[in-house]
């Protein structure tokens, strides 16, 4: 079945989640929880998580679910999907918690390890991106739909504009930039480090560190329809979903790089 069905209803899927997230942003009591691995969980996650899914669940076609919410299944039982949709239901929790907007709904389709189709939503701006496997990358802004493209560059360039995050740049990841000629940081939360360089207003972002699949999958395939890649710093191939690790390797995605 071709993804690109499925982009109207995830557009309604993510756009219903992104309501329940700026109602409870709009309160005092984001009841702030901590998860093993000692991360932020609030009530707007799970509401964003119980919209996301059950939205799924009623469109015709049914696929299983792994989402950063929901209790992970053995590999054994993962290891058959053919096709799974992978959620983050509210990705940069650190930053809806600081107030500062820069948080996205993230829902993408897996077949057979490979991302096919993606869409990002940012409940602040209202803002839609979504793509799918050799279709083209598109930008929803103002009610306007619009194809967009990655920048064209060498990393050799002067000045590249390189996407990092808000909280800290660690030693592999300023390694990176010291090797780059007079780069231009550009700091950016959540998945919206990859729109900046589909949209083209940024080129590479390197993550030489943790991630999770539900982090990259959307914003992955949006990014590579753009013109880019999201490649494993080690075996230099693009990303994989659903492994039976579900920790991304370090990576680093690229604009339109030749």
């Amino acid at each position: 079945m071709e993804p690109s069905i499925f982009i109207e209803g995830l557009k309604k899927i993510a756009k219903d989640a992104g309501q329940a997230i700026l109602e409870i942003y709009g309160t005092e009591d984001f009841q702030i929880e901590s998860k093993n691995d000692e991360s932020p969980l609030t009530i707007a996650d799970k509401k964003a998580n119980d919209i996301i899914c059950k939205g799924l669940e009623n469109l015709d076609q049914k696929y299983p679910i792994i989402s950063e919410e929901n209790k992970l299944l053995d590999y054994e039982v993962r290891k058959n999907y053919e096709r799974c949709w992978m959620v983050d239901p509210l990705d940069g929790t650190k930053e809806f918690i600081k107030r500062n907007g820069e948080f996205t709904v993230n829902i993408a389709l897996i077949e057979n390890g490979e991302v096919i189709l993606g869409i990002v939503y940012i409940p602040v701006l209202d803002e839609m991106y979504y793509a799918a496997k050799g279709k083209g990358a598109f930008s929803w802004i103002n009610g306007e739909e619009k194809q967009i493209q990655s920048n064209n560059f060498t990393m050799k360039d002067t000045g590249l504009k390189v996407v990092c995050s808000r909280s800290h740049l660690n030693d592999d990841t300023q390694a990176f930039v010291d090797g780059l000629e007079s780069p231009e940081l550009i700091a950016k939360g959540s998945s919206l480090k990859f729109l900046s360089i589909a949209s083209g207003d940024a080129d590479v972002y390197p993550r030489l560190a943790p991630t999770m699949e539900w982090d990259t999958a959307a914003a992955h395939i949006i990014l590579q329809e753009a013109g880019g890649s999201v490649i494993d710093q080690d075996t230099k191939q693009a990303l994989r979903y659903n492994k039976e690790n579900l920790l991304n390797p370090f990576f680093i995605a690229y604009g339109a790089e030749s």
